[in-house]
């Protein structure tokens, strides 16, 4: 699955929205160009009457004054230019800064369905291949291009001055650049956006070997796994090659257009002349001013390509606000609520934090579920272990009942309302997942575990990570000390510590555990989850665990085999009962007795 792309249409809306957010900017930046574009117009008519004051015989200070006036608008020209560029640069700054701040709110909105189904390479590519793409674009191609079109835009109005006449041979130029333009532009929107998305799958199937090499290797995958990546790079190529051949087809009907207006101007300019016309010193200026307009011409085309790319890049990025609250499938969690509220009349806030599923189903897969009729009722301070063979559907039913699935059919709900319904802040208040999957980011030990409550006290960072047993080591190397890509290392368990530290500070009525204690030796696994259960006092916990230490603890297990509950009571009630669960308790204690 590949996130969406935005159309051209909010593309389009979305600069103008850029253009209304910096009015003045973009005022003080044209202006600085446009008096630029007036002052470097002036050298071209001054070379003219040069050449006619030579042509009709001169003084040197006539030849000195018209030296010195060049020079000075060359001087204030450069100065102008110096100040606009420098204007460009600055609202390009803060025009990229409020992009990326935008791209991260819309991909912090995305459901995690929707990411975990998206895959790894489309989204790693947004970030960086189409975040640098743009950053190009609007730092460097944006600026060029308004200073090619306002140069080129008063250059030809100088042109006009001269001599309506002479500006004729420049119009056959016109034909050529305008068809070769029209064809290009036809094909680069859609071209930069398939190279991009070739990119994409060429990066997750890259990432996906990477991450997995142990298993490739123990499997013996290896050649599928080049057959694969060779075939992405396949793909790959015939997207760049596709976006060259456009390029290489157009940029030579460019550089001719560039030829024909001066070869033309300096004929039709002398006939001109030769037939009384026109003077000497206005073909002379005309012919300059059309060689100046090669390169703001060459400028505005070359870079025209670029802003294919970076809007094939803002597409990508503007896409990401399309995706749907999907956490699901095929139908959004607002239609989604929209049918429980109508069915069962449920509040839309919660009442209570007790957590219910109803006959909750559950497919990856279109027609392929892997919870079938799950009905489970979680109430407020009650643990609850769920135990069961791999892949039998223990982690489905935990992302789900902590919001991150919706169900296929049935509903989960807290407190009487649709919990994949709530708003994202909201629901994490209520419940929180915490996997055998953990990062540690980049920065100072203290903000790691302070990112799940920004502004939190030293004290109140101190106690989260007591209450996970980490305060010692975090103590130890220090909680100013960097970590992360570059800082210090953290072993697999301290960086699970620091996961669970941040879910502490967070401070849900619910957690689900999700197998969050793998990494670590029973022993310490053991006293983390106890030293859990002292601070989450009155807080409700959903452990999914092989461990049945957890089990044991918890006051009831539910037994998940082929995505049903089969068995649920306490530990001890189950033993009693001799069914899955007792025989798995025997199975891991490694004794024929059943221990109590």
């Amino acid at each position: 699955m590949i996130l969406p792309v935005a159309d051209g249409a909010q593309v389009r809306a979305y600069a103008r929205q850029l253009i209304r957010r910096h009015p003045r900017g973009l005022a003080a930046v044209l202006g600085l160009h446009a008096l630029a574009a007036v002052s470097g117009l002036a050298a071209p008519r001054l070379l003219g009457q040069l050449v006619e004051s030579v042509q009709h015989g001169t003084t040197r200070l006539t030849v000195d004054r018209l030296a010195g006036a060049i020079a000075a608008f060359v001087v204030v020209q450069s100065v102008l230019v110096r100040f606009a560029t420098y204007a460009a640069a600055r609202l390009g700054e803060q025009v990229l800064a409020e992009l990326r701040e935008e791209f991260v709110e819309r991909l912090l909105a995305i459901p995690l369905s929707t990411v975990e189904r998206a895959g790894a390479g489309d989204l790693v590519n947004r970030v960086t291949r189409d975040v640098s793409g743009l950053s190009v674009t609007v730092r460097q191609a944006v600026p060029e291009t308004i200073i090619a079109a306002v140069t080129a835009c008063f250059t030809i109005g100088g042109l006009l001055l001269v001599g309506p006449l002479l500006a004729l041979p420049s119009l056959l130029a016109v034909p050529l650049l305008v068809f070769s333009t029209r064809w290009y532009l036809r094909r680069a929107p859609a071209g930069y956006l398939r190279e991009n998305a070739a990119y994409a799958g060429m990066t997750d199937a890259l990432a996906e070997t990477v991450e997995g090499a142990r298993t490739v290797e123990a499997l013996r995958l290896a050649r599928r796994r080049h057959e694969r990546i060779d075939h992405e790079i396949g793909v790959s190529y015939a997207a760049e090659r596709y976006t060259l051949r456009l390029r290489t087809v157009w940029f030579p009907f460019c550089e001719i257009s560039y030829v024909v207006p001066v070869v033309a101007t300096l004929l039709i300019g002398g006939w001109f002349y030769l037939s009384g016309w026109v003077t000497l010193g206005a073909v002379t200026a005309a012919v300059l001013y059309v060689q100046q307009l090669i390169d703001p011409l060459d400028r505005l085309l070359n870079w025209l390509d670029q802003l294919q790319q970076g809007g094939a890049s803002l597409a990508r990025l503007l896409g990401v606000a399309n995706v749907r609250d999907d956490l699901s499938g095929p139908q959004s969690v607002a239609a989604w609520a929209g049918q429980v509220a109508d069915r069962l009349a449920l509040p839309a806030i919660p009442d209570s934090e007790r957590i219910e599923a109803r006959d909750v189903r559950f497919s990856y897969v279109d027609s392929r579920d892997v919870l079938h009729g799950i009905d489970l009722r979680i109430e407020p301070g009650e643990r609850l272990a769920m135990v069961g063979p791999s892949g039998a559907g223990k982690s489905t039913l935990g992302r789900l009942l902590a919001g991150v699935h919706a169900p296929r059919t049935g509903e989960v709900t807290v407190g009487g309302a649709p919990l994949a319904a709530l708003p994202l802040d909201e629901l994490r208040g209520h419940v929180a997942l915490v996997t055998q999957e953990h990062h540690v980011f980049i920065g100072t030990l203290r903000e790691n575990v302070a990112l799940a409550r920004p502004g939190a006290a030293d004290e109140d960072v101190r106690g989260a990570l007591a209450a996970v047993d980490a305060l010692d080591w975090a103590l130890a190397i220090g909680l100013d000390t960097e970590v992360g890509a570059g800082g210090a290392t953290l072993s697999p368990a301290q960086a699970q510590q620091l996961a669970l530290a941040r879910l502490v500070l967070a401070d849900p009525h619910t957690l689900v555990l999700d197998e969050a204690t793998s990494l670590l030796d029973p022993r310490a696994a053991r006293h983390l989850e106890r030293s859990l259960a002292a601070v989450l006092e009155g807080r409700t916990v959903i452990a999914i665990a092989h461990r049945l230490f957890s089990a044991h603890d918890a006051d009831r297990v539910a037994v998940v085999e082929d995505g049903r509950i089969t068995e649920l009571g306490s530990h001890r009630e189950l033993i009693e009962a001799d069914g899955a669960y007792a025989a798995l308790w025997r199975s891991w204690h490694g004794s024929a007795a059943v221990p109590s």
